[in-house]
């Protein structure tokens, strides 16, 4: 079990208690003999640890909690989807919210005062229903090449199965002169 959620920290009870094969009480019991924290709790310790802070975007407008940061590499978010989220009738995630997400995670990795979304190669796997939890991991796949852009790939997986895959190019302030005729977000 340790091992389980130091590969996932975002591992719920209920997961553990599937993948196990034990009782809810049998995974409580166990994490709290091994003074593991809950998951509200290891989420909030992952946010007090020393990461980066955006420099791109007001926390206010990033979709999802950020967790993890390391500009210009790397970046995790998390995002519970609610009633809001979905259509009412199926209970299905609207995909902006999916790909809103996965967006803001993209241009909040980036270490500049300006990003923007300059375009976008996604893909939806699986739709996404109430009640997951979509965790978004971002790498920054380089900054040179292109004056003034870097390219940014999200993966957002709920539990361990890949529900979405994008690769955005964003648009750095240090390069003006790269954006003629693009559109940004």
């Amino acid at each position: 079990m340790t091992k389980m959620i130091e590969d996932n920290p975002f591992v719920t009870d209920q997961e553990l208690t599937r993948q196990l094969k034990v009782s809810i009480q049998t995974i409580r019991l166990d994490r709290l003999e091994l003074g593991i924290p809950e998951l509200r709790e290891r989420m909030k310790l992952m946010a007090e640890r020393s990461y980066d802070q955006v420099r791109s975007l007001p926390l206010h407008e990033i979709i999802g909690d950020i967790v993890d940061l390391q500009l210009d590499k790397s970046g995790i978010s998390l995002f519970e989807i609610k009633e809001e989220h979905v259509f009412s009738r199926t209970g299905i995630a609207r995909g902006h919210y999916v790909f809103a997400q996965a967006n803001s995670l993209a241009v909040a990795v980036i270490n500049d005062e300006i990003a923007l979304t300059a375009s976008a190669d996604i893909r939806f796997v699986r739709s996404v229903h109430l009640a997951e939890k979509c965790i978004a991991k971002a790498y920054v796949r380089s900054i040179s090449g292109q004056k003034g852009k870097a390219k940014v790939e999200v993966f957002t997986y709920v539990g361990e199965e890949m529900v979405f895959q994008g690769n955005f190019v964003i648009y750095r302030s240090g390069g003006e002169d790269s954006l003629e005729g693009g559109h940004l977000e």
